[in-house]
């Protein structure tokens, strides 16, 4: 039976870092401590981090980090993701700074070489969510295809403290799509971030009009015969890459991680966090560590 006050925070760790390191990054200026390491990625994230457990108020919090650019993905499209630039030099540092930081906290860092972020994610979200309420705080929009009745995923949107919670009924009223069928769309128009391309000359509106009419990619399929002559050739001649890609869009909810819900109670302690955002040079989120040990006692 599920127990409706126990609530978990899944952080995706690179979404919130990467942000953090581009918003305080403006105009060339990065933060750094007197000895002359950048911490600016690190003083965002929590800001962010901070933020969201208080307005959430979750009672377990984990957090989840890509291993690696390579991937089982990358194995199977030598072009997945090829198109990302190298990671700043002063963000290469504070990729280590930060799993310290969060760990500090007492919240577990999770993540496996060979999948992504994503993938221990939706490994997580569907194991707690067998007990508990899960929420899933990212800015990335691939994440809604593991929204359910048990997960939510919150989109960080611009501007402080400004949340998209998405429920699948809140999904299906601004995308008018279930999760599912983000899988198909993106099979079908790819996706230029990652780099994959889907069925050549099939665009958004297109895709949706389909899935919209037919349901799914096995749907379409199944209807070939009574599309426009020109949207059918397009699929016809790119079969092949449309599965592939709806397979690399695909959440893998099987990684090989586990976490205990013990590990993930947020319990954290006021002077380990302390003792750390002094040795960050944190001054301006020392006020922060109040509250939590407000919410904690």
């Amino acid at each position: 039976m599920m127990e409706e006050q126990r609530k978990l925070l899944i952080v995706d760790g690179m979404a919130l870092l990467f942000r953090a390191y581009y918003a305080n990054a403006y105009g060339g200026y990065i933060r750094r401590t007197s000895t002359g390491i950048p911490t600016n990625a690190v003083y965002g994230f929590f800001k962010y981090f901070l933020d969201a457990v208080q307005t959430f108020k979750p009672t377990h919090v984990i957090c989840c980090w890509d291993m690696g650019s390579k991937t089982f993905r990358t194995e199977q499209y030598s072009g997945y993701k090829a198109n990302r630039p190298e990671a700043p030099l002063e963000l290469i540092p504070q990729f280590d700074l930060v799993k310290e930081a969060v760990a500090s906290f007492g919240v577990p860092n999770i993540g496996f070489a060979g999948y992504e972020a994503d993938d221990c994610i939706g490994t997580l979200a569907g194991c707690f969510g067998q007990e508990m309420q899960v929420m899933i705080l990212t800015g990335d929009h691939d994440m809604l295809q593991l929204v359910s009745g048990q997960v939510s995923v919150i989109i960080m949107k611009k501007g402080a403290s400004n949340y998209a919670v998405y429920t699948p009924e809140a999904l299906l009223l601004e995308k008018g799509l279930t999760p599912q069928q983000f899988i198909d769309l993106k099979g079908l128009i790819g996706d230029t971030s990652d780099n994959y391309p889907g069925v050549k000359g099939i665009g958004e509106k297109t895709a949706l009009k389909l899935l919209l009419e037919y349901g799914s990619i096995e749907g379409i399929l199944e209807n070939l015969e009574n599309l426009p002559k020109g949207v059918r050739t397009k699929i016809s001649a790119d079969l092949e890459m449309l599965h592939l890609c709806r397979d690399l869009a695909r959440i893998r909810c099987d990684a090989p991680v586990a976490c205990s819900v013990e590990d993930s109670c947020w319990n954290p302690d006021t002077d380990t966090v302390r003792s750390k955002f002094v040795e960050l040079e944190f001054k301006g989120l020392l006020g922060e560590l109040r509250w939590i040990g407000a919410a904690v006692s």
